[in-house]
């Protein structure tokens, strides 16, 4: 279950949802130069290239968490900052969250590594209706704590991404996902490379409308023994 406060014209309220289906679109962006500036990034850590772009995964709804802090196993994996959709009964909305992945099990199989880190997810959404006529303005951000320092991470507008709609439109033929399913809605590439991080801090900034959606968590490393 996840706690959502929903911010919307009408006011806010927040309520408690199941989310039964968890989708994660990959090479989501629209231009083709930066698709393979990301492409290539992942390569560079023997992560093969992908059959198509985009490509969608089918993840374990059980990987959505809202806490703080989360434990993975070894030190090899890093955070992505991403719009996060929710189908409701009233429609779609918008969040933010992380695609946090073992970089190491990536290499060996990208849909396996989808599944072993949690997936962390923000508290806070808003009505996509809202933000969908000045979507290409939002702004994607992220910081991470790497040898104790903070660091920018992650900038960019989304404008750099495929839309929510157009992604559920390839993957559903429909404006809209069922009631009950997520999507992550893919990421920009990494300032000075993919590395791993300590803590992890994520917005998604409204310009428009003057507003921010944000989540951070701390990682917790187990070692791996053999």
């Amino acid at each position: 279950m996840l706690t959502l406060e929903r911010i919307s014209k009408a006011g806010r309220d927040r309520i408690a949802v199941a989310i039964e289906h968890l989708i994660i679109a990959g090479w989501a962006g629209r231009d083709a130069a930066a698709i393979e500036h990301h492409i290539e990034e992942l390569a560079a850590l023997g992560i093969p290239r992908p059959s198509t772009t985009p490509v969608y995964y089918r993840v374990a709804a059980a990987t959505l968490t809202q806490a703080e802090r989360f434990v993975v196993l070894g030190p090899d994996s890093s955070g992505e900052v991403e719009p996060f959709i929710v189908s409701l009964a009233d429609g779609l909305w918008v969040g933010v969250g992380s695609d946090h992945t073992d970089r190491k099990a990536e290499a060996v199989g990208i849909a396996l590594s989808k599944q072993l880190c949690g997936k962390p997810v923000g508290t806070q959404v808003w009505r996509y209706e809202e933000v969908e006529p000045h979507w290409d303005q939002l702004i994607l951000r992220s910081f991470a704590t790497i040898d104790g320092a903070r660091v920018l991470y992650q900038e960019s507008a989304v404008s750099s991404l495929r839309t929510p709609r157009d992604l559920i439109r390839k993957l559903t033929g429909a404006d809209t996902l069922p009631a009950g399913s997520a999507m992550f809605c893919g990421t920009p590439g990494a300032i000075d490379g993919i590395r791993p991080g300590t803590r992890f801090e994520m917005e998604l900034e409204d310009p428009v409308l003057g507003r921010t959606l944000r989540h951070a968590y701390y990682i917790e490393v187990l070692p791996v023994v053999s």
